[in-house]
C-alpha cells in the first residue's frame, strides 16, 4: 500500500467533490421538511428512518420519509410517544404507506423497538442520549453499540451508527467534542471506493470483516494529516455511486 500515493488521490479525490465533478448537489438526507436544526422534531426526523436504511436506496427512504412526515395521518410516526400509544397495525400501515418500510412487520417492529428506547431512556428526547454523553462520539457509539446495543436495532450496527452520527453532524444543531473520531460509514459504496484505492486488497475486500477493516484503514491513513475520516465519506461514496470517475 502506497500511502503517499492514496494521499494525493485523496487530495484530488476531495477537490473533484468540491468542484461538483462527483455530483451529489442533492443527497438523499436533503428529502427532509427543513424543521429547525435544534428541534426535537428534526432530531427524531432524521433518526428514526434511519434504523431502516439498510440494503435500499438511500434516495427512495428519504422521499418516502418526507411523503410520510407530510401526510398528516401518517406523521404521528415521527413521533415515539404518539407510536407506543397505535397498535402494530396502525404502525404499519402509515411506515408502508410510502415505503419508508419495505418488510411491513420486521421493519415495523425495528421502528417500534426503537421508539421505545428513546421513550425509556430519554422521555421521547433523542438530544438527551447526546447531552447525557457529553457529545463525544466514542461515549456516543459505546452506549449504542455495547452497553445498549439491544435497544438499537440496526442503529447500533456499524455501518449505520457511523452514519447517523454524521447526519445528525450536518443536519442539526449538534457539535462534537472529538469530530475527528467520527469514522467513515462503510456501507457498500464506501468499501467499494476503498478498494479501487487500493487502500485494502482483494481478500480484505471479500472479508466479512470488511467493514471494520474500511474504518481502520482510513483512521490510520488520515492521521496526522489535514484530513478526518468525516470529511472523505461522501467524496467516497459519490465516486463510488457515479462508477468511478478517472482522478486526473
Amino acid at each position: 500500500m502506497d500511502k503517499i500515493r492514496i494521499l494525493d488521490k485523496v487530495d484530488k479525490l476531495i477537490k473533484m467533490y468540491k468542484n461538483g465533478e462527483l455530483g451529489g448537489e442533492v443527497m438523499p438526507e436533503d428529502a427532509n421538511p427543513k424543521l429547525l436544526n435544534s428541534s426535537l422534531e428534526n432530531y427524531l426526523y432524521f433518526t428514526l428512518p434511519m434504523a431502516l436504511n439498510y440494503q435500499r436506496n438511500s434516495y427512495a427512504l428519504w422521499e418516502g420519509a418526507l411523503k410520510t412526515y407530510n401526510d398528516i395521518e401518517t406523521r404521528f410516526v415521527f413521533n415515539p410517544k404518539i407510536v407506543l400509544t397505535k397498535s402494530f397495525e396502525e404502525v404499519s400501515l402509515a411506515l408502508t404507506k410510502y415505503k419508508v418500510a419495505l418488510q411491513k412487520n420486521k421493519q415495523t417492529e425495528i421502528w417500534i423497538k426503537l421508539c421505545e428506547t428513546i421513550v425509556e431512556l430519554f422521555d421521547g428526547d433523542v438530544r438527551k442520549l447526546f447531552d447525557n454523553c457529553h457529545n463525544n462520539v466514542e461515549e456516543i457509539r459505546d452506549f449504542i453499540q455495547i452497553h445498549n446495543k439491544k435497544k438499537f436495532p440496526y442503529l447500533s450496527g456499524i455501518k449505520i451508527c457511523n452514519y447517523w452520527l454524521y447526519v445528525i453532524y450536518q443536519y442539526t444543531d449538534r457539535e462534537y467534542v472529538n469530530i475527528h473520531k467520527l469514522t467513515v460509514a462503510p456501507d457498500t459504496h464506501v468499501c467499494k471506493s476503498t478498494h479501487e484505492l487500493g487502500l485494502i486488497n482483494d481478500l480484505e475486500f471479500n472479508s466479512s470483516n470488511v467493514q471494520t477493516i474500511t474504518i481502520n484503514r482510513w483512521q490510520e491513513l488520515l492521521k496526522n494529516t489535514k484530513y478526518k475520516p468525516i470529511d472523505i465519506h461522501t467524496p467516497l461514496w459519490l465516486w463510488s455511486r457515479n462508477g468511478f470517475k478517472e482522478i486526473l
